[in-house]
């Protein structure tokens, strides 16, 4: 399995486990929210659908325009190989990353659980993007690709000695004036390590990243709210680390939550 497109194949033909076409999604719904954190001046608006399968919720961020709220009502109830088949992008990965969180749930997993404080916005942000950062194994004045860019895991990034290369469709600058590139391929052939976003997933852009990882032998952490599950298959090939941030992530809550770190 190589691509995300071959493991929704192999999800289809049973693979991976009881039939989708068996499974039902059985809520499909949608966030659009804003968060500006204190002292940054820097306002993330970001959309989400969201697919409950069984006990578990797949997630997927989108662009405007790549969905709209009629998905909620047109694929509620429906089976996972509906969604998997005719459903627009975003759904498609939101119903994958349920339909393996299902199969195979991060709680049960043999990964490291890191609880996340109680406590605001902020000091959340904080220790999540230190849990991300505690996943790099690179020396001092290493140059680490960031793409998907948050400006608590630049900064934790700098305090572990590196130097942070920030990549982002959005952003133009970091809250310290860094430039930030729009195309990945700045920094994906110098960087000595790369922490790319599970949103990577979701625009079309992860199996580039994960084939020049691979052709460069560079490390991969992806730090994945989207399509946690899905970032999950590719460990050991070409995705070195991982941190799984299932929903209700971070920001949606002020009470302690958990997200999952796997390591090759």
């Amino acid at each position: 399995m190589s691509t995300v497109d071959d493991l929704i194949a192999e999800v289809l033909a049973g693979r991976h486990g009881p039939e989708p076409a068996s499974v039902p999604a059985t809520s499909v719904f949608w966030v659009h929210h804003g968060t500006r954190l204190a002292g940054g001046d820097v306002t993330y608006r970001n959309q989400y659908v969201l697919v409950r399968v069984g006990s578990a919720f797949g997630a997927c961020a989108f662009a405007e325009g790549e969905a709209d709220p009629a998905v909620c009502a047109n694929y509620s109830g429906a089976p996972v190989s509906v969604l998997l088949t005719e459903a627009p992008a975003p759904v498609r990965v939101a119903a994958l990353d349920a339909y393996l969180g299902f199969v195979r749930p991060h709680r049960t997993s043999s990964a490291e659980r890191v609880l996340l404080p109680v406590g605001a916005p902020e000091e959340r942000a904080q220790a999540r993007d230190a849990a991300v950062a505690g996943l790099l194994d690179v020396p001092a004045g290493a140059k680490v690709a960031l793409i998907g860019v948050v400006n608590p895991l630049v900064a934790a990034i700098r305090e572990r000695g590196a130097e942070c290369l920030p990549c982002d469709l959005s952003l133009r600058t970091t809250q310290w004036g860094d430039a930030v590139t729009p195309d990945m391929r700045d920094v994906l052939g110098v960087a000595d390590a790369v922490v790319a976003t599970g949103m990577t997933i979701g625009n079309g852009t992860f199996d580039e990243i994960v084939r020049v990882c691979r052709s460069r032998d560079v490390p991969l952490i992806v730090y994945a709210q989207t399509a946690s599950a899905v970032a999950r298959h590719f460990l050991g090939s070409g995705v070195t680390a991982l941190s799984a941030e299932p929903f209700p992530f971070s920001q949606f809550s002020a009470d302690e939550t958990a997200l999952y770190r796997y390591r090759t």
